[in-house]
């Protein structure tokens, strides 16, 4: 088993941790979660097992993106992705900064969901994030239609830049600040229902 990187103990939910994504013993729960119907926008619905370790293998050899996974009190629960958006995703596509950093989070499906569950996931990905000094901000790109996410953005402290044309969708182009997230960290979150 992987070595754990990073804790956060939420008070609703329990301990949130991340340690790198090992395919050796994660490769079929992973293939579960991003071909769930609840995935639609990760955009691999009907991918099978070898595409699904074919993409996290290109990603674990490329220099400038890391998939994680995420456990709540030690069970498997959801996915985190970083990357350097210079480099990956939007390169060419925005003005990129010296420390700006990519991520990707996906919750693992369930059919009895828990309030507060992805706000809780979302501030352990940004805490994770923003607790390597070269992160001055973090960037993300969620399809425009993904109107739950964008939700959660603006609840960690993400101000919309605008949309942004990818090969894949149209995506709604967002940055967040150490700062901007602090000060909504310390902003009650009882508005987001997700």
């Amino acid at each position: 088993m992987s070595e754990i990187l990073f804790t956060r103990t939420d008070e609703r939910i329990g301990e949130l941790a991340v340690r790198p994504l090992d395919l050796d013993t994660d490769a079929e729960q992973l293939h579960g979660w991003v071909t769930h119907p609840k995935a639609a926008f990760w955009m691999m619905l009907d991918a099978d097992l070898a595409r699904v370790v074919a993409e996290y293998r290109r990603i674990e050899a490329h220099p400038h993106h890391d998939a994680f996974l995420g456990l709540v009190d030690g069970r498997p629960a959801f996915l985190v992705e970083r990357y350097d958006p210079a480099h990956v995703e939007l390169a060419g596509l925005y003005d990129a900064e010296e420390g700006d950093v990519g991520m990707h989070f996906l919750c693992a499906p369930t059919d009895t969901p828990v309030h507060g569950f992805t706000l809780a996931v979302i501030t352990t990905v940004m805490e994770l994030l923003f607790s390597d000094p070269a992160c001055h901000r973090v960037v993300v790109e969620p399809d425009v239609r993904n109107t739950a996410v964008h939700a959660l953005n603006a609840a960690v402290g993400f101000e919309v830049v605008g949309p942004v044309a990818k090969p894949e969708k149209e995506a709604l182009l967002s940055v967040c600040t150490r700062d901007r997230f602090r000060s909504a960290a310390r902003r009650d979150h009882r508005g987001v229902t997700a």
